[in-house]
C-alpha cells in the first residue's frame, strides 16, 4: 500500500516532466485564448499569427511550436465547438421538458451561440462541417454528434412523445441533416436569418417527429 511518503517522485523526473508539461499547456492555452479574442473582434482574415503572438505574450516560435498553420489552429477551435455543441445536446436533453421543446431549445441555442462568435464565425463555421464532413477520416466528436442526436430520438421514445411509425435512424438523420444545412448556410450566405431559420427547423422537425394531438403513435 502506498504511503504519502511513497506518493512523490522519487528521482524528481516524473516533477520535472509534469511542470514542463503544464508549461507548454499554459502556452498553449495563451495562444488559443488570444486567438478567440481577436478573432471574435477582428475576424479570423484579419487576425496575423504575429498579433496573436503580441497579445498572448509568446514569441512566434513558441507558436509555430504548438499550431504549423493558422489553419491548423483554426480547426482545433472548431474541434473545441463541436465539443460546446455535444454539451449543448446534452443540456437539452437534461431538460425535464417535451421532446417538441428540447429540439427547439437546442437549435435556438446553436444559432445564439454562433451569433455570439461575432467575425469568426463564417470562418468557425466553414471549419466545423469541414471536420464533420471530413470523408473518411470520421472524427471521435463527428461520432459522438451523431449519438447525442440519437440519444434525443431514443429519449423521445421512451416519453412516448416521438413517432414509432418512422425510422429512429433515419429521425436521426433529419436532426443532423437540418444542423449541417444551418451551418452550411450561415457560413456561405450572405445576410443568412440563422435565428429565424433555426426556429423553423426545429418546428419542421418537432412537426414532423412528435405524434399530433389524438395520435397513438
Amino acid at each position: 500500500m502506498r504511503t504519502s511518503q511513497q506518493s512523490g517522485p522519487i528521482d524528481g523526473r516524473s516533477e520535472t516532466t509534469s511542470r514542463r508539461e503544464r508549461r507548454k499547456q499554459e502556452m498553449r492555452d495563451r495562444i488559443l485564448r488570444a486567438s478567440l479574442d481577436l478573432f471574435g473582434r477582428q475576424g479570423v482574415e484579419e487576425t496575423r499569427i504575429l498579433d496573436i503572438c503580441q497579445l498572448a505574450d509568446v514569441a512566434q516560435k513558441t507558436f509555430f511550436n504548438h499550431f504549423q498553420t493558422k489553419s491548423q489552429l483554426m480547426r482545433v477551435i472548431a474541434d473545441h465547438s463541436l465539443g460546446q455543441l455535444l454539451a449543448d445536446i446534452e443540456q437539452a436533453r437534461k431538460r425535464q421538458t417535451s421532446t417538441r421543446e428540447r429540439i427547439h431549445h437546442f437549435f435556438e441555442t446553436l444559432a445564439e451561440n454562433v451569433r455570439a462568435h461575432g467575425p469568426m464565425h463564417r470562418e468557425l463555421l466553414i471549419e466545423i462541417v469541414r471536420i464533420a464532413q471530413d470523408a473518411g477520416n470520421e472524427t471521435q466528436q463527428v461520432v459522438k454528434l451523431r449519438q447525442a442526436f440519437g440519444s434525443i430520438v431514443w429519449d423521445g421514445r421512451a416519453l412516448a412523445d416521438v413517432r414509432e411509425d418512422q425510422d429512429p435512424e433515419t429521425q436521426t438523420e433529419m436532426l443532423m441533416g437540418a444542423f449541417y444545412v444551418l451551418m452550411f448556410n450561415a457560413a456561405h450566405v450572405d445576410d443568412y436569418r440563422l435565428a429565424e431559420r433555426a426556429v423553423a427547423s426545429a418546428t419542421f422537425l418537432a412537426d414532423s417527429m412528435t405524434p399530433s394531438k389524438g395520435d397513438t403513435a
